[in-house]
């Protein structure tokens, strides 16, 4: 499975290989919740939260950083999926650190 995200020059293809690495070599087993940053150029709009459905959106300085938990690959894989549709392009995907979770605060407090 590949991946095409669309940029003003030229059209970089993604790989599932590049995609692990692009996560920091993030394993996720099935069922796994992983926290996620994924930041797109361009300050999105709020129509655009419906494609992406659980993920909080914030704009800033021209781009747009989508923020929330990814259940699995698959999941993972249908936001980029996403992404490349609508023609966005994509800067970044990083798996956040378990304790930068809000959940994770919860948990502690109880």
């Amino acid at each position: 499975m590949c991946w095409w995200v669309k940029t003003n020059h030229l059209v970089v293809h993604y790989t599932q290989r590049t995609l692990r690495r692009a996560v920091g070599e993030q394993r996720m087993r099935k069922g796994t919740r992983t926290e996620y940053r994924i930041v797109v150029r361009s300050e999105l709009s709020n129509r655009y939260a419906v494609a992406f459905e659980g993920m909080e959106m914030e704009t800033k300085n021209g781009d747009t950083i989508l923020t929330g938990e990814i259940i699995d690959q698959p999941h993972l894989y249908g936001i980029l999926d996403r992404i490349n549709g609508l023609g966005l392009k994509l800067l970044s995907v990083q798996a956040l650190p378990e304790d930068a979770h809000p959940s994770a605060e919860r948990k502690r407090e109880l």
